[in-house]
């Protein structure tokens, strides 16, 4: 599932970041607290990795 906008693509990314250990889940806010308990390791992957190219910021601009 691609991203809609860069401010989710951005959580995704620090979500899979806490998921895979890099960083300690204490630190997550917001969207990413919840997309790391949420979501699988790779439905992350495939969201972190969508280009940012025309997105808007956020999902209503």
């Amino acid at each position: 599932m691609p991203a809609k906008s860069k401010a989710q693509q951005k959580a995704a990314g620090a979500a899979l970041s806490a998921r895979r250990g890099d960083t300690p889940k204490s630190e997550l806010k917001g969207a990413s607290k919840s997309m790391v308990e949420s979501m699988t390791e790779k439905e992350l992957e495939d969201m972190a990795s969508t280009s940012r190219k025309g997105k808007p910021e956020h999902a209503g601009d």
